[in-house]
């Protein structure tokens, strides 16, 4: 292993969350695949701050990082990693793990929908609006929320009915209608 990843590597487990996180961006901006594993094991770490700066750093390294990614998103159950790989895996923006993202669409942690939704949303791909919008009816709010702005996002006029719907069956509730009728505005530009 390089010195400096060696360097950086062991500061992912100092007492300090600062130079926690400072050793996940470097490890990013270096660039090198040596940083993938260490990157991976940091979305356990304590302080949200440091996870997502792994995440990110893992969209740095990119393409090398697609594979391991993939697979602690198979194996893992706990929800904490599987969040931050669906994170990571977009700021990749590779499309060839769209199909991964869409069917962590299903995971039984909500926050891991949510994080699924938003990343297809900010990736764009046409291939994952039928899967998305039938998140639309998902169990948590947060969720239909995220894949509300997703579909905005890609802008596919196959969700305006299945919005319109969803907006209907949201009485009362303003917050969810000011989103949906966001991502009807995007979508019909």
């Amino acid at each position: 292993m390089d010195n400096k990843i060696e360097e950086y590597v062991k500061n992912l487990n100092n007492d300090d969350p600062e130079v926690r996180k400072e050793a996940a961006l470097e490890i990013g901006k270096s660039g090198n695949p040596e940083g993938i594993e260490p990157l991976i094991k940091a979305f356990n770490d304590e302080k949200p701050q440091v996870r997502f700066q792994a995440a990110k750093s893992l969209g740095e390294i990119g393409k090398p990082a697609v594979e391991p990614l993939l697979k602690s998103l198979k194996t893992d159950e706990e929800g904490n990693i599987k969040k931050y790989v669906t994170l990571a895996l977009k700021e990749i923006g590779d499309n060839s793990v769209v199909d991964d993202l869409i069917a962590v669409l299903n995971d039984a942690d909500f926050a891991v929908r949510k994080f699924a939704a938003k990343s297809l949303g900010e990736m764009g791909d046409k291939k994952a609006v039928e899967p998305l919008i039938e998140s639309l009816t998902d169990e948590d709010w947060g969720v239909r929320v995220a894949t509300l702005k997703a579909l905005g996002d890609i802008g596919d006029e196959r969700a305006i009915d299945p919005i319109k719907k969803a907006r209907r069956a949201a009485k009362g509730d303003k917050d969810f209608k000011k989103v949906a009728n966001k991502a009807l505005k995007k979508i019909n530009k």
